[in-house]
């Protein structure tokens, strides 16, 4: 066994850059599938749970989609170099604000936490989206691709929570458990 670590190790030495340029360029193939995703999914998930529950964060407001005119429509993150870093953070905060503010809230507390963090994480994986467009520096890339795996993965779980629980907190109950 030892003399076979050995025979790798004498291979895989010498060629370490190969192996930095193969993770280098499957961060760069992941990175342009998460751009090529659609990031929006999610918004859209939450606007239409506004229509079908008929309720908005603003208490007692009337529902999203009787009320929503062109001038409301929520807005939308395009990761694009056509805008500069700071415009795409903007762009990113302007979705993640427009969704938490308009989050379906019913006063169960674990309803209404799920439903504003879901924003929130979509916030951080659109921010993450638009510096992989715009750095080079492999730790900050690294950082960002991570990022997007696992907000991406929160978000799937929070789903599958409001799913699994819709029937306990869809009342207004504050001890619904």
């Amino acid at each position: 066994m030892q003399t076979t670590l050995t025979a790798v190790n004498r291979f895989v030495r010498p060629h370490r850059h190969v192996a930095a340029a193969a993770v280098i360029a499957g961060s760069v193939v992941m990175a342009a599938v998460f751009l090529c995703t659609s990031g929006n999914a999610i918004a859209q998930e939450m606007q239409d749970m506004q229509g079908m529950q008929g309720m908005h964060h603003h208490h007692g407001a009337e529902p999203a989609a009787a009320t929503t005119t062109a001038k409301d429509a929520p807005p939308v993150f395009i990761a694009s170099t056509a805008k500069p870093f700071s415009g795409l953070m903007d762009d990113a905060m302007a979705v993640m604000d427009h969704g938490m503010t308009h989050a379906p809230m019913n006063d169960n507390a674990e309803h209404d936490f799920i439903t504003m963090m879901m924003p929130h994480h979509q916030g951080a994986v659109d921010m993450a989206k638009a510096v992989l467009l715009y750095s080079d520096d492999p730790e900050i890339r690294n950082l960002a691709l991570g990022i997007i795996t696992e907000q991406q993965n929160e978000i799937r779980v929070m789903q599958a929570w409001l799913q699994r629980h819709a029937d306990k907190t869809g009342k207004s109950d504050k001890t619904n458990k």
